[in-house]
């Protein structure tokens, strides 16, 4: 296939960014979105060009680092499926892609395609994290833990943090990515200690790092490539809804 390429080229953050088109020829289909760049990087080295920068790691879907906008859908056009993963038989030949970093102020471009998502660490840093000693793995029978809310717990924890929902987000939310670290340990027994805590401090991290609010238009459940539910914001905004009121004794009598 031969492809053209406008990807966002920018070289420092306080530098002003632009597309620049670039051609993309004898790109198999059974090449990765990456591979694909790692092709194109190959060919601007051998002209003597600075290569596009973009993150990546494990390629398989897991780490969540690859996160970029292509076409305008964060990680491409198949749903729940990460960059790494997405592969070029999704386009045809003389295809125009334009590709671009997660536009969000919270995510502030580095280079090219790299952006700074330390913001969501920082999120982490303010709860999500459980003081009591797990000690080594118990007997699987040793802490009862109903089927619905370990299933639920698990499927939260699958959320690899690559900031698609931010970036689908018309508000820049990362309203999804926090509840599903909330609820993860929300709902299991060693989560409970720091319940109402967690949640306070992990949404206040969530609104000074300058994340939008969620106002329930869904585009960040559809651009996961984890399938990450809205239904954990709901959850979020229960714990958060109790946890105001604990704080707040006064308001809580009357």
């Amino acid at each position: 296939m031969k492809l053209k390429l406008h990807i966002w080229r920018q070289s420092a953050p306080d530098v002003r960014g632009g597309f620049e088109t670039i051609a993309a020829d004898n790109v198999s289909a059974h090449m990765s979105f990456l591979e694909m760049l790692d092709v194109v990087n190959e060919g601007l080295i051998a002209e003597g060009k600075e290569p596009v920068a973009f993150d990546h790691d494990c390629r398989e879907g897991i780490c969540g680092t690859c996160g970029m906008m292509i076409n305008g859908n964060p990680h491409g056009p198949w749903e729940g499926t990460s960059a790494c993963q997405l592969h070029m038989r999704a386009f045809q030949d003389g295809d125009e892609i334009w590709i671009e970093p997660w536009r969000a102020r919270a995510f502030p471009v580095l280079k090219d395609l790299v952006v700074d998502r330390s913001a969501f660490d920082r999120i982490i840093q303010a709860g999500g994290y459980v003081s009591i000693r797990t000690g080594s793995a118990p007997d699987a029978n040793a802490v009862p833990i109903g089927k619905e809310w370990a299933d639920e717990a698990f499927d939260a924890a699958a959320c690899i943090g690559c900031g698609a929902c931010v970036a689908a987000c018309p508000n820049a939310s990362a309203m999804l990515f926090t509840a599903a670290k909330v609820t993860q340990l929300a709902r299991l027994p060693q989560g409970q200690p720091e319940r109402y805590e967690r949640v306070l401090s992990m949404v206040d991290t969530h609104d000074s790092e300058g994340f939008g609010n969620c106002t329930n238009h869904g585009a960040c459940q559809n651009a996961c490539p984890k399938g990450i539910s809205v239904d954990y914001i709901a959850q979020l905004n229960r714990d958060l809804f109790k946890a105001t009121l604990m704080d707040r004794p006064d308001e809580a009598a009357v």
